[in-house]
């Protein structure tokens, strides 16, 4: 049977942080002011779907909007030279940190370091709010440089654990 290991990992000091250079100064990251359940669905799916994201894939509309309009979430979209090239949300925890809830780049722009300069603003924009720590949540279904880049940022790992995987 196929199985999964799912790494917890988080920065508990915005001192820990080790930036990464934008690579390219035609890429861009911004807010989302107003909430998209559309966008947030769209670049989930498009984002999340080569790494086997499911846990929101039969969501309605609905429930993407109620989502995306949680008063607590934020999306972030980043842009290279114009073209939507990935995004992440952050939002609050129940213990005073910030979770990184989703965090990726479409497949046309992987390889190119956009990814550890993204991680880079994530969590230089997590800190500004002053949470007790800042996490994320990774697995080995995951971007192969998914673990490296996290750890490379500065982040720590505080949890792993192996699952069986279900049937397709």
């Amino acid at each position: 049977m196929r199985s999964v290991t799912i790494t917890l990992l988080q920065m508990s000091t915005p001192d820990a942080l080790r930036p990464s250079p934008c690579p390219d100064p035609g890429f861009s990251i911004r807010e989302r002011t107003t909430p998209d359940g559309t966008f947030n669905r769209s670049l989930y799916l498009a984002v999340g779907s080569p790494w086997l994201w499911t846990d929101k894939a039969d969501w309605s509309a609905d429930q993407w909007h109620a989502y995306a309009s949680s008063d607590s979430l934020r999306t972030f979209e980043a842009s290279l030279h114009g073209s939507l090239a990935g995004y992440f949300e952050l939002r609050p925890d129940a213990s005073g940190g910030i979770e990184i809830a989703y965090f990726g780049l479409l497949p046309d722009f992987t390889g190119r370091g956009l990814g550890a300069f993204m991680l880079s603003f994530a969590l230089t924009t997590a800190w500004a709010s002053s949470p007790q720590r800042v996490w994320v949540s990774t697995c080995s279904l995951d971007h192969p440089a998914s673990l490296h880049n996290y750890l490379a940022r500065g982040m720590s790992v505080f949890h792993t654990e192996t699952k069986p995987l279900p049937p397709p």
